[in-house]
């Protein structure tokens, strides 16, 4: 189910990343060779996006299975559930840090260099470091990731939250305009309602109800709880 959760916000989340990126997007390379490399050249971006969502996922699956192996999961469920919510609440008000922000820099003259590339090698780079700019949906994701509690299923969560954005980031590059602002308005008030569900679904695992799938017990799957 949180797989679920997790397309669902990427792809809801993409109409607020397509806001923010849509101006990169539409300034890429274009490879020489007719329309096939373009659209291609496209692909390959936004497929270096995935990638880089997926390592994260890398990341977050490792200190989710950590946290397993140490018994308290239930307890990092919750935490991450009510710090989602808290961060949505004020996330407005939140000013990146001096080092945050000369990371940034370092990316954005990075990505800089390979625009005035015209290569799938230069396309894949920009998508890889497109994926690693501060992103309060992807953060949203990695805490998702994180609960998970192994590394397969943090790739996986993290993936499937990059596929979720592929449909609105990979029609917007390719078109130009594929929403109207109208109707991407519209569609981001959904935002909200996504980002409320997985950290709803982080506190209810968190309690640990019982209920299969959706509040499992997970005291009863950590590794050597209640043997004697």
């Amino acid at each position: 189910m949180e797989f679920g959760i997790a397309f669902a916000l990427g792809l809801l989340g993409s109409l607020h990343c397509a806001a923010m990126c849509g101006p990169l997007m539409l300034a890429l390379p274009v490879p020489p060779g007719g329309a096939w490399r373009f659209t291609f050249g496209r692909i390959i971006y936004q497929l270096g996006r995935v990638t880089t969502y997926a390592w994260l996922g890398v990341v977050a699956g490792v200190i989710g299975k950590s946290i397993f192996l140490a018994g308290i999961q239930r307890w990092l469920s919750i935490a991450l559930g009510v710090l989602i919510l808290t961060g949505f609440l004020v996330s407005k008000k939140i000013s990146l840090s001096a080092p945050v922000v000369r990371l940034v820099g370092k990316l954005k003259a990075a990505m800089s260099t390979q625009l005035r590339q015209r290569s799938f090698r230069s396309l894949a780079l920009l998508g890889m470091l497109n994926g690693l700019l501060p992103c309060g949906l992807v953060y949203v994701a990695m805490a998702g990731a994180v609960a998970s509690g192994s590394l397969p299923n943090g790739i996986i969560f993290m993936a499937t939250f990059g596929l979720g954005t592929l449909p609105a980031m990979l029609g917007i590059s390719l078109s130009g305009k594929l929403f109207p602002l109208a109707l991407r308005t519209k569609l981001r008030r959904a935002i909200p309602m996504s980002v409320c569900a997985l950290a709803g679904l982080l506190i209810l695992r968190g309690l640990a109800l019982g209920i299969p799938y959706l509040s499992p017990d997970l005291a009863a799957t950590v590794p050597g709880c209640c043997q004697h």
